[in-house]
């Protein structure tokens, strides 16, 4: 398993200081940078990556170490530089260690996971010359074949890292699978769930004793023409693992709600407005930070994060959002795109909650009504499931979540037609939200028990949005 290592420092590694843990392994080691130097690379004598060093983040949100890591540091930002090993050296971990452990000596800080932190001088002993060299260019990528991008993971919660985020996009443009192999121990957080969550991309669990089977489907996989893919039986049905059964019902729920959102592409437009809203409405709070990537790292600021998109438009832009510890469990995604319509934000807010703790349905309707008058809301759907209060994901069975409610925004409503969209032939019936003259619809779907709640929201939106000829005919 590859080997990840981070440092945690007040201070900010300056160049002296890295060049002193990258030397773990003794001068005879090079370093090169990569990546227009965001990445820094210790190789063998013979050029054979060994570790690869990412350029330092300064994490001004509070909690996050503790949230990804398990790992409590001192009150106020933290610089958080990560090193990842080579799986084809054996003493490329131990060079991570310490090259990780020189850090936190010089500058005062802490090594994650703290067994792997040292100072010691590591021999290279491996003929590294007899080792082939990767067919990958990328330090997150373990095997690279003409399909998959496979990357191998050990820590016990699986981020959305800048590395990871870089091999999806990588995998993506060269039409690839990312695969991520991981022990039964791992869980993912929320947004690499999500970037899984689309074939051909798998989260690949290795279990000693089950074998290989994929941690959200739970399907028996093996390795085959250069990537994993189901096991089928002789009638051509796949199988789940003996080991992906349900966890036991701790009465932990999440409310998810996913919105779009969409405004004028006009200089004046600031985003992250809506996502803020759900967060107050729901939490009694902004926010705490945004980024690119986990960890997230930069303060709240919906002046930043539209400056971003802006640069990047008419590409799309992804972002990550937390609220603030130690309250409410909250993760959001948000895409950004630019449409022939306008602008639109994709956004999933997530709430943990525990077995003592009543997800806030009663505030939805509130919250719908005022994303409609004030943030262009477009839809809103608000599904509750049993989940992990902490939002992270395990590889084993879970309940799909339950509809609770659906609402249209007014602008929508209109375009479809308010007789069409407020009276569909076999209900829900609608909570017209807003003004009287162009509301917004809000369509109860269930209690949180109704089996029938899907094929009851899947009617609405074939109602609502196939074509009225199709529905003739």
């Amino acid at each position: 398993m590859t080997k990840d290592v981070i440092a945690l420092t007040p201070e900010m590694p300056d160049l002296p200081t890295l060049l002193a843990g990258l030397y773990a392994g003794g001068p005879d080691l090079g370093v090169n940078t990569t990546a227009d130097g965001a990445v820094v690379q210790l190789c063998g004598p013979d050029g054979r990556l060994l570790v690869s060093v990412e350029a330092p983040i300064l994490v001004q949100v509070p909690g996050e170490t503790f949230r990804l890591l398990g790992h409590t540091v001192a009150d106020g930002p933290v610089w958080w530089t990560e090193a990842r090993a080579s799986t084809a050296v054996a003493e490329a971990a131990r060079l991570a260690g310490s090259f990780a452990g020189r850090l936190a000596t010089v500058l005062g800080g802490t090594v994650w996971p703290p067994e792997a932190a040292t100072t010691d001088v590591v021999p290279l002993t491996t003929d590294v010359s007899a080792i082939p060299a990767p067919a990958t260019g990328s330090p997150a990528v373990d095997v690279l074949t003409a399909t998959t991008a496979v990357v191998i993971q050990d820590r016990p919660l699986i981020a959305m890292t800048s590395w990871l985020s870089d091999a999806l996009r990588s995998a993506a443009t060269a039409e690839r699978a990312l695969q991520i192999v991981t022990p039964p121990t791992a869980r993912l957080t929320l947004p690499t769930r999500a970037a899984l969550r689309g074939l051909p991309n798998r989260w690949v669990v290795q279990d000693a004793e089950h074998g290989y089977y994929d941690g959200l489907s739970g399907a028996v996989l093996h390795w085959k023409n250069g990537t994993f893919t189901p096991v089928h039986d002789e009638q051509g049905a796949t199988s789940a693992a003996e080991a992906f059964i349900p966890g036991p019902d701790t009465g932990e729920r999440q409310l998810i709600l996913t919105l779009r959102t969409r405004h004028p592409a006009e200089e004046p437009l600031v985003l992250g407005h809506a996502l803020e809203t759900a967060f107050r409405h729901l939490t009694g709070t902004p926010p705490a930070g945004w980024s690119t990537a986990e960890p997230v790292n930069l303060p709240w600021s919906t002046r930043q994060l539209t400056d971003l998109a802006r640069a990047r438009a008419p590409r799309p832009t992804w972002l990550v959002a937390v609220g603030p510890p130690p309250g409410r469990p909250a993760l959001a995604t948000v895409r950004v795109l630019r449409t022939p319509a306008g602008v639109e934000e994709d956004m999933t807010l997530a709430l943990g909650y525990g077995s003592d703790e009543a997800p806030p349905l009663d505030a939805i309707e509130e919250l719908a009504t005022v994303l409609d008058a004030e943030h262009g809301l477009v839809t809103l759907l608000t599904t509750v499931r049993a989940a992990r209060r902490d939002l992270t994901v395990p590889p084993s069975l879970e309940a799909p979540p339950v509809p609770v409610a659906f609402t249209l925004g007014s602008a929508e409503a209109e375009a479809i037609g308010q007789a069409r969209a407020g009276h569909p032939p076999l209900g829900p019936s609608p909570t017209r939200l807003g003004f009287a003259s162009r509301p917004a619809l809000h369509y109860p779907l269930s209690d949180r028990t109704d089996p029938d709640a899907w094929n009851t929201f899947q009617r609405l939106i074939r109602h609502l949005f196939t074509p009225r000829q199709t529905q003739r005919k």
